[in-house]
């Protein structure tokens, strides 16, 4: 197979910090590969490197003569009165109708295309700005997290689109479910340097398992062999007729020190533990007739739903319907509308949002935050263990919270909810700055939590994980939904393949409609062409008919040929004039 990119020791650090050192990998044709990693390893600036944002302190990257590099950027800017279409007009360059038979898979009908690009949700951006890079024909592209932020109808259409697309493509995403469905292939990058497997995820984190079970067992199989020989150095080095022996023995031991295997932390052998609560009976959450949304205009009205104490409901449905207003509004972060809603009495609640997170106390220590937010009852030992599987250890306890990135805030928030013993957590989107392996074990521990959970989360895997319930929000109404998960998707998905179904149909009309107007423009300036060329032989002819008349003595063979010639072309041409008109 062509090689599309090839980069070899890649190296990068920032103030002397190395991020990662030595990456070798390439990328074939047709190659569909998830990038995994944890938080802060370089995944992101792997990327920057390649669509040349950022350089590289060493290394080489390569391209092939054939390879087209799609980028999605998190940022894209609209002009202030392009439409949706305008837009992909100016970024692509391609004809209207080539633009809208892409747009159709990503269900951008003509409404959308005919509206503001700056007024659309994030979800319908994402669609727009995934068709506006595919529009170019990359044969490898590169999606930095496309899942964050994505609702699940246009998660499933990226999904479907990366099934069938027949170039490469790097994807960086935390949704485990998500890379399993979409990549054949994992690159995995960790401790500074990367390992290329031929498998999906699922495949290549039992590989790993296996591989850090070996390891595990090579370092144990290390420590008996150095503890079975410090034990003779211990009991005959004070006699001289073995003291020699246990001098080599001791420098033995030394040298097997080098043979030991460093085995990375990873989060994926952490079990979170979440601090269980009074367990509660009957509802913990009623409202009535709530409407919810901002300066008293409703997005959603007559949300009538019951709660029942230790249940995890999901909250779904679109982009821009009101996922994160009814959890703001239930934080108490946003008045509602209209009607009322209350929790069981004497109940803790714990929110995690954007809000919580832009009003920690910037000059407080981590480890300071967390202990003062841990319930009384939790021990030190508790406390540094939830920091630690946040990914907040020895130094960086004693960082101040002011010079955390936003994701690092996410995650320090969630830690200190967690050990804060609530008896319902309210979460909005609190994956979004995790791992897979710290959002799985997040998933896991709030499942076995014996209080409540409300939340809304783009992460396939985490709900799909944790959601005893659904409520989805559309069209302005809130209902419960009596599927599982993984029901709610598969119908989803039939009836998404179903209006994609239905659209192609209606372009493809549309396309054959026009296809049809534009031969007959053709076929009308032919047809004018071939009148012109007509007349212009018919007069040659006529003037060589009446010299031959004027001049009846004087044969001359070039004027034979010429009007045998002309005649031959007027046929000709009468005969395609004749085609066209039929």
């Amino acid at each position: 197979m062509p090689i599309l990119l090839q980069v070899n020791n890649l190296s990068k650090s920032y103030s002397g910090q190395t991020v990662f050192s030595g990456l070798t990998f390439t990328v074939s044709s047709k190659q569909k590969i998830g990038v995994i990693g944890r938080n802060g390893a370089g995944k992101s600036t792997l990327f920057k490197i390649l669509t040349a944002e950022e350089t590289a302190d060493a290394g080489q990257i390569m391209l092939g003569s054939e390879t087209r590099i799609g980028y999605l950027k998190q940022e894209e800017i609209f002009e202030p009165t392009e439409t949706t279409l305008d837009y992909l007009r100016r970024t692509s360059g391609r004809a209207d109708w080539t633009i809208k038979k892409l747009a159709a898979k990503f269900q951008l009908n003509e409404n959308e295309l005919n509206n503001p690009a700056h007024n659309l949700s994030g979800g319908w951006r994402m669609r727009l700005k995934l068709t506006g890079m595919l529009l170019t024909e990359p044969n490898l592209f590169l999606l930095d997290e496309p899942t964050n932020y994505l609702d699940l109808n246009t998660l499933l259409l990226l999904e479907n689109y990366l099934k069938s697309y027949p170039g490469s493509f790097l994807i960086i995403s935390h949704d485990r479910e998500f890379l399993k469905r979409t990549c054949s292939e994992t690159l995995d990058i960790s401790a500074g340097s990367c390992y290329h497997y031929p498998g999906n995820i699922e495949a290549y984190l039992a590989f790993k398992e296996q591989k850090l079970i070996t390891l595990i067992r090579a370092n144990e199989s290390l420590d008996r062999q150095q503890k079975h020989m410090q034990e003779f150095v211990d009991r005959f080095c004070s006699k001289a007729s073995k003291a020699k022996q246990a001098q080599a023995l001791i420098r033995k031991i030394n040298k097997m020190e080098n043979k030991r295997i460093t085995i990375e932390h990873r989060a994926g052998i952490t079990r979170i533990s979440i601090p269980p609560t009074i367990k509660r009976q009957n509802l913990a959450l009623r409202t009535n007739d709530l409407a919810i949304g901002y300066n008293q205009q409703a997005l959603a009205a007559e949300i009538n739903l019951d709660c029942r104490a230790g249940e995890k409901i999901a909250i779904l449905g679109l982009n821009g319907q009101g996922k994160t207003t009814l959890v703001r509004t239930l934080a108490g972060f946003l008045p509602s509308v209209a009607g009322s809603f209350h929790f069981s009495a004497g109940s803790k609640i714990a929110y995690h949002g954007q809000e919580i997170i832009n009003a920690l106390p910037d000059k407080e220590q981590v480890g300071t935050y967390l202990r003062r937010l841990a319930s009384a009852e939790i021990k030190t030992e508790a406390v540094l263990k939830m920091a630690g599987d946040f990914l907040f250890r020895d130094e960086e306890l004693k960082k101040s919270i002011g010079v955390l990135s936003g994701g690092e805030k996410s995650r320090l928030l969630l830690a200190g909810l967690l050990l804060s013993k609530p008896d319902i957590f309210i979460l909005d989107e609190p994956t979004c700055h995790l791992d897979f392996e710290t959002t799985e074990a997040l998933g896991s521990a709030l499942q076995k939590f014996n209080g409540t959970v409300l939340f809304a989360s783009h992460d396939w895997t985490f709900t799909n994980l944790l959601a005893t319930g659904l409520v989805e929000i559309n069209h302005g109404r809130a209902k419960r939904c009596a599927e599982s998960y993984e029901e709610y998707v598969s119908e989803l998905t039939k009836q998404l393949t179903q209006d994609i179904n239905e659209q192609n149909n209606i372009n493809y009309k549309n396309i054959e409609a026009k296809d049809k107007y534009l031969e007959k423009k053709i076929n009308q300036k032919k047809i004018k062409n071939l009148e012109k060329e007509l007349e212009k032989l018919k007069n040659q002819e006529k003037q060589l008919i009446d010299y031959f008349y004027q001049n009846p003595n004087n044969y001359d063979l070039a004027k034979v040929k010429e009007l045998e010639e002309i005649k031959k072309n007027i046929k000709q041409q009468e005969g395609e004039w004749f085609q066209l008109n039929i």
